[in-house]
């Protein structure tokens, strides 16, 4: 299945000839699960439920097993990550915010991926 290249935060890429790049297997679903995790619930309309709005929690003060399990849980809902074995979720707390590393296993492919982020000011 394709998706448009596209990393939230960022500009929809394109081709070498100009059209809409595509995206598929492993990179579709990192990108997803990093949409997922920044989207603000209730930032799509027809979809209010949908996202983990960890950008929206910087400033407040950090929890992080509670961060931990509202990426699990989102986690979960991304039809491009297996259930087996259960994601690996690590926070660090770093200065102005938490720095983020996820291991997961692509549910298509079945291998396994890595995504790692800072959510900061």
């Amino acid at each position: 299945m394709y998706d448009l290249y596209h990393y939230i935060g960022g500009d929809i890429s394109t081709s070498p000839t100009g059209d809409l790049r595509p995206v598929s297997d492993t990179e579709r679903g990192t990108q997803r699960v990093l949409r997922r995790l920044m989207t603000n619930p209730g930032d799509y309309l027809f979809h209010p439920e949908y996202g983990a709005g960890l950008g929206k929690k910087v400033g407040e003060s950090v929890n992080l097993n509670e961060w931990k399990a509202l990426i699990l849980g989102q986690m979960f809902l991304e039809d491009s990550v297996a259930t087996t074995p259960a994601p690996k979720v690590t926070l660090t707390l770093i200065d102005m915010g938490v720095s983020c590393s996820i291991q997961y296993t692509d549910a298509v492919s079945g291998t396994p991926a890595t995504l790692s982020f800072d959510v900061t000011r």
